[in-house]
């Protein structure tokens, strides 16, 4: 069953994500920003650690695999925005 809890828990968990995504690529983003990068970004990373056979359990492993998906998903974006210039 999926509480209110649950979901409150998977929006800090990404707004966390997102930040230190935005720190570590060098990008300021808001609140809401940060969170949508960071839901994106686990998704983004849940792939690519699938694709070579790892998989996230945990909050801590779901932090990580969220940051690093964020921070790839910053540096396509950066990427096809630079290249459009």
């Amino acid at each position: 069953m999926f509480s209110l809890m649950n979901l409150i828990v998977s929006l800090v968990i990404s707004g966390v994500s997102g930040w230190l995504a935005g720190r570590i690529m060098n990008v300021n983003f808001s609140i809401p920003l940060s969170v949508i990068v960071g839901m994106i970004g686990g998704a983004v990373g849940s792939m690519l650690f699938g694709l070579i056979g790892f998989h996230a359990y945990g909050t801590l492993a779901n932090i990580i695999t969220s940051v690093v998906g964020a921070c790839v998903l910053i540096w396509i974006v950066n990427y096809v925005a630079g290249r459009r210039r």
